[in-house]
């Protein structure tokens, strides 16, 4: 959703509050598409810093469809996201500050979803699990831990000992 910030950028002192709804149906991160199981609307503080420049305040709350990194069940992964940014009436800004503020102004106009998507992806948890002792799945034929042994035969040798044994395989009577 766009919102309009060109009365917050020339009014000395103004300060509006506002619930927006989110219209974002799922996100696009790492090669991977996850559905947005449920959202609340952000809910937003713009006010004006003076000079042509505006204050902007979002909260909101993004629950995503996720895989398990350990055994590929689907996980619901509930975000709170509080922003705090500045932006730049584009005829005061200069080209860092246009550049800085690209990803969420376009022109005078604040669009919000892609400033929730961008706090979503500097909040990306580094690794979802399913439940914290996820056991994942059986490196030989792949069953699910959680549901039990599976009987493959794990042991992996001492990488330390590979010349050992080539010594020993070598000189193996037949």
């Amino acid at each position: 959703m766009l919102i309009n910030l060109s009365d917050i950028f020339e009014e000395e002192g103004k300060s509006v509050s506002r619930e927006v709804p989110l219209e974002l149906a799922e996100v696009d991160f790492r090669g991977g598409r996850f559905p947005i199981v449920e959202k609340s609307p952000a809910a937003l503080s713009l006010a004006n810093d003076g000079n042509g420049r505006a204050r902007i305040e979002a909260d909101a709350e993004v629950s995503l469809g996720m895989k398990c990194d350990r055994c590929l069940k689907d996980v619901t992964k509930k975000l709170s996201l509080h922003i705090s940014v500045e932006a730049v009436s584009p005829e005061k800004a200069d080209a860092q500050e246009m550049e800085d503020q690209s990803g969420f102004m376009e022109g005078y106009q604040l669009n919000v979803d892609s400033l929730i998507v961008s706090e979503l992806f500097a909040c990306w948890p580094a690794k979802v699990l399913c439940r914290e002792d996820c056991k994942g799945l059986c490196r030989v034929c792949g069953k699910d831990l959680n549901e039990g042994e599976c009987g493959c035969d794990t042991f992996v040798p001492d990488p330390r000992m590979a010349a050992i044994m080539d010594i020993f395989r070598e000189n193996k009577e037949v």
